[in-house]
């Protein structure tokens, strides 16, 4: 069961759990995770878990009923991708190296999103072994022609693009349908209304690359039932819109078909601050294409750095028409707490697209992407999800479904079942791999929503012997995080202890920064509670029915989990583990 409340409102929301993401195909032809027994998950009994985040540029919203929140999907969904199937959207954004992969959102009025599955959702569609946490799937697409969904993506260093198909995006999805003659990265469909359909992929250019971040957009025509390319690859884009001007890191291409022009958006200017949407336009799908005179048609690269909650790094937009005929762009945008540090991901916004000029214009020059939008979508305002997904809000997870939420996530993809959920707990399996091992450890997370942030759970565990651990962690990547847990101390006593790794010199499970000796019987919950502040992290705990939370470290360095420091393209999660003693993988 959840329990969520928005703050400000009156009443808890309280709805029963879709079915959660692992091992929901029927597919008969894909691996599917073992089964766990009793027996095998029973060391480590976690009770609930609590989110809870409050942000002041939350606080200062206008009228929800007349307007809505940037962004629409808080915390760590970058690369969004949105489809419009009848009275329906439909959303995909990266994950990456977490499991299950690619998240699908779906909504009513563009504002208000429920996630109803996963795409990658089984053992056998792909596997992340060995790869670090920002490779695996990146940014995905989706597209909704003539009754079937498809999702176009890459699989980084484990099979290159591919396609996926369904009827129903809540799942199961087809396996993986590879394209082996498409390079690159970041491939999209366009399906134009003469039955033909194209490929459009970021790829190298085609004479060597004349400086680092040359790319160039590349369009093929493809076979639609097998998706295998039918003609040969053209270039619609060389570097970018001002060739001469050295722009980097041209991708995330897609085409629309309005009236008698094709307009090509992509993203330019790489993932960080400098990031934008430019678009071209053509009389014919393959070109030449002519870029718009007001390029960009997004960023917030000119803005001062000073400014007040800033939104930054802006771009990788997807445009989709509601049911009025009005024009709305998803794209991502992040939140520093300071210059460009964020712990929380690249997070998925949401604007209207003017069109008076005759080009799709996102945001003016000189305009700041507004935290409250008045301009709401035309569809009748839909009702809240029960798990908020924008805005201050609590969250409580009693673990009393038969299955997770759709929303947590595990490092790479699990061959075997180490989790079960029952009698209202989620137990885990104490297993010999560290979360900092590169690995797939026994480990359940959810994603840090807010720059200032509290996740806390219930834990009945007692170790069993020294090196056995589990408890509550924040992690950004396997060299990024702190953990948490209950251990054996030297003397055989039961103690918390607070580990962090702040880079890949650190060893695999860290280095100690905090323990303290506690009296925990067996079979007493533990509490346990991590606090964000922006840049700095509290940790604390609390034995059943004491009133108090006693202080285990606080003020302790956040920006190790920020992306700035720690690289990557990932957000921070806070998650539930347990591990045993023995060599990591």
């Amino acid at each position: 069961m959840v329990l969520a409340r928005s703050i400000g409102h009156a009443a808890f929301v309280v709805a029963l759990l879709l079915l959660g993401a692992c091992g929901r195909s029927d597919k008969g032809d894909s691996p599917r995770v073992t089964p766990a027994t009793d027996d095998t998950v029973s060391a480590a009994r976690f009770e609930w878990f609590r989110y809870s985040g409050n942000d002041p540029a939350f606080e200062a919203a206008g009228d929800l009923s007349t307007g809505y929140l940037n962004p629409v999907l808080a915390g760590f969904y970058p690369d969004p991708s949105v489809t419009r199937a009848g009275d329906d959207y439909y959303l995909v954004t990266s994950t990456f190296g977490y499991f299950p992969g690619i998240p699908v959102m779906h909504s009513r009025d563009l504002v208000n999103w429920e996630q109803v599955g996963n795409v990658i959702d089984r053992s056998g569609m792909l596997d992340f072994d060995g790869l670090g946490l920002s490779r695996g799937v990146f940014a995905p697409t989706i597209e909704f022609h003539d009754g079937t969904f498809y999702v176009g993506n890459t699989c980084v260093d484990c099979g290159g693009n591919f396609i996926v198909t369904t009827k129903d995006p809540a799942g199961p999805w087809s396996d993986p349908i590879w394209l082996p003659e498409v390079g690159g990265i970041d491939p999209s469909l366009f399906f134009d209304e003469d039955g033909k359909v194209y490929a459009i992929n970021n790829d190298a250019p085609p004479e060597e690359a004349r400086y680092e971040g040359h790319r160039a957009i590349w369009i093929r025509e493809v076979d639609p039932k097998t998706f295998q390319s039918i003609s040969e690859p053209v270039v619609l884009i060389d570097g970018g819109v001002h060739p001469e001007e050295k722009p980097i890191w041209i991708e995330g291409p897609h085409i629309y078909r309005i009236g008698d022009w094709y307009y090509l958006s992509a993203a330019e200017g790489g993932t960080a601050v400098d990031h934008s949407q430019v678009v071209l336009r053509s009389k014919t799908v393959t070109g030449p294409y002519v870029a718009y005179d007001g390029n960009p048609i997004l960023t917030q690269r000119d803005q001062p750095e000073d400014r007040a909650d800033p939104i930054t790094s802006v771009g990788h937009a997807d445009l989709v028409q509601d049911g009025a005929g009005q024009w709305w762009a998803t794209f991502l945008g992040v939140r520093p707490y300071e210059d460009d540090f964020y712990n929380t991901g690249r997070e998925t916004f949401l604007l209207p697209v003017d069109w008076s000029t005759g080009w799709p214009v996102i945001l003016p020059k000189g305009e700041l992407v507004p935290h409250f939008v008045s301009e709401r979508p035309s569809a009748a305002q839909a009702e809240a999800p029960p798990v908020p997904l924008t805005g201050n809000f609590d969250y409580v997870e009693e673990f009393d479904a038969d299955r997770l939420p759709f929303s947590w996530m595990t490092l790479r993809v699990p061959t075997s079942q180490w989790w079960t959920l029952k009698d209202g707990d989620l137990r885990l399996e104490p297993r010999p791999v560290d979360i900092g091992a590169g690995a797939q450890p026994s480990f359940w997370g959810r994603r840090q929503q807010h720059q200032n942030a509290t996740a806390e759970t219930s834990l009945i565990f007692t170790p069993e012997t020294a090196g056995e651990e589990a408890g509550l962690a924040v992690l950004q990547n396997d060299d990024y995080f702190y953990a948490m847990g209950i251990v054996r101390n030297e003397a055989g006593g039961l103690a918390i202890k607070l580990r962090r790794k702040a880079g890949p010199d650190d060893p695999v499970e860290g280095e100690q920064v905090a323990a303290q000796t506690i009296a925990l019987t067996p079979g007493r919950p533990i509490q346990l509670r991590i606090t964000a502040r922006g840049d700095v992290y509290d940790f604390a705990y609390r034995l059943d029915g004491d009133s108090d939370w006693i202080t285990l470290a606080d003020g302790l360095d956040g920006k190790i989990l920020s992306t700035h420091v720690a690289g990557g393209f990932v957000g921070a999660v806070f998650g539930l583990y347990a591990q045993a003693p023995g060599a990591n993988p």
